[in-house]
Order: structure tokens, then sequence, then C-alpha cells
């Protein structure tokens, strides 16, 4: 972990306003290292400027908050939205294609709403390497 903090990965404007507890429980800690360590801090290296962590762990009530799947990743420890410097649309086109082009290991990267930002997960047991675009 040398880019990303936990902390980072956890803040929530909307836990924030809400009141919502978003701690990430410790037996999930290893999925949130993992995905920084194998994804997140690479990408970083890569990109050569900083990247923002819109939404990474997701309590439960947070997913439910912000309308998430219930199956959603980000409950897992195992998901992180991302946008990069500036945060425009190119530039988070440019995280999506780098993730591919450096051959990052993935289980889902996904264009969200025209680049307005960028999820990625991964899940060790399932690197299906899903790229969508909703």
């Amino acid at each position: 972990m040398k880019h990303f903090t936990i902390a980072e990965f956890i803040k929530s404007a909307t836990a924030d306003a809400k009141g919502i507890d978003n701690k990430l429980p410790k037996e999930l800690l290893p999925n949130a290292v993992a995905l920084i360590d194998k994804v997140l801090d690479p990408l970083r290296e890569a990109y050569g400027k900083p990247i923002t962590i819109s939404s990474g762990f997701r309590s439960e009530a947070l997913n439910k908050a912000v309308g998430g799947s219930k199956t959603s990743e980000h409950m897992k420890g195992m998901a992180a939205d991302i946008v990069g410097t500036p945060n425009t649309k190119a530039e988070n086109k440019k995280l999506f294609y780098l993730i591919q082009s450096l051959g990052l290991p993935f289980t889902q990267l996904i264009d969200e709403k025209g680049f307005s930002w960028v999820h990625v997960s991964y899940d060790p047991s399932n690197l299906k390497k899903q790229v969508l675009a909703l």
C-alpha cells in the first residue's frame, strides 16, 4: 500500500452526511489491501499523478443508501470507483484503458456513465476481466 490508505478507501460523503458507520470489518481488510496492492497502486505508478477513490468499501447500509447492487463487491472491500486528476471524462477514460493496457488483474472494469468514473474490482478467485460500459 504505497499510494492509498484504508482511510481513503472507506471515506464516504454520503456516510458522513447520513451518519452511516462505514468502518471496514477486520476480516475484509485483506480484500482491500489486495485491491490496492494488485490494481490501484500499480495503476497510480503508471498514471503518474493522483487518483481519487470516490467510493471504496461500502457497508450494507451505505450501499443501500447509494443505490448499489445487492451483490456489490464494494461491500466485500473488493471494488473501488476511481477518478483521475483532474476529474474529467477524458482522464477517467485514460484510467479505464490504462488498466487494460497494463494487463492489471481485475474482475470487473466498468466505464460508468460515459467515464463519469471508473469502477474496478479485484477478486483473486474470479479474475474474469469483464469489461462493461454502463
